[in-house]
């Protein structure tokens, strides 16, 4: 059975999301203050961390930038409708997914949903040994791991899943709504800038290749393109 942290100072939220959730299938563990959050949330018991922005004590941002220090716990941040501004920051902390305030409990139930499965494919995937070249980046599949120029990347779960898909297509633009499908299990609304700030993310970590090109190119109202060709080697 999953377990799911609640991470917020409405007590009155997580009781109602606990009673939806439980007979769901998933064990829920609530607390109401950052401190106590970031202290459960460290342990790593949770298969998925909800967390609210505003809570007393830690607020749910500098929870998230602490967490990512030493975890890569999947999280799925809880912003005020409409606050774009905290959207971005949580992604950019290293947020797996988030919802707005207020949210349909369906709708929190498939995005949490999504992560899961995406958690368990990547699961699977770590069993398939193989390397990705492309130029002198070097992606290994089974260790999740980054190297550009001989040097560790440090990538969030999500931006390793971006960059690996577009590594296995280089030289080909993969619409912007098929990389959030693939990566976040969901479609994109109008106004959802999640892959942008995640690929905006992995373009400053990678920096641009020797010629001073690109590595990742935008294709205007399309998607994105690696600008690199390469190979996949299987061990």
């Amino acid at each position: 059975m999953d377990s799911i942290l609640l991470i917020d100072g409405d007590v009155e939220m997580c009781d109602m999301l606990a009673q939806y959730l439980q007979p769901e299938g998933f064990q829920i563990e609530s607390v109401h203050n950052g401190e106590q959050g970031l202290e459960r949330a460290l342990l790593g018991d949770h298969s998925l961390i909800v967390l609210d922005v505003m809570l007393p004590k830690i607020n749910g941002i500098e929870l998230l930038r602490r967490l990512r220090t030493e975890s890569d716990a999947r999280v799925l941040f809880l912003t005020a409708r409409g606050d774009e501004v905290d959207r971005i920051i949580g992604l950019e902390a290293g947020a797996d997914d988030y919802v707005s305030k207020p949210f349909s409990t369906r709708e929190l139930l498939a995005r949490i949903r999504a992560i899961l499965r995406r958690s368990a494919m990547l699961s699977e995937a770590r069993l398939r040994q193989e390397r990705i070249v492309i130029g002198d980046v070097e992606m290994d599949t089974a260790t999740r791991s980054v190297k550009r120029r001989g040097c560790d990347v440090d990538l969030t779960a999500l931006e390793f899943n971006i960059l690996e898909l577009l590594l296995r297509t280089a030289g080909r633009v993969v619409p912007r709504e098929q990389v959030a499908s693939i990566v976040l299990g969901r479609r994109l609304s109008p106004s959802d800038r999640s892959i942008d700030v995640h690929v905006s993310k992995l373009r400053r970590k990678l920096g641009t290749q020797a010629s001073g090109e690109e590595r990742i190119k935008s294709v205007r109202s399309v998607g994105y393109m690696y600008a690199a060709s390469g190979k996949v080697e299987k061990n």
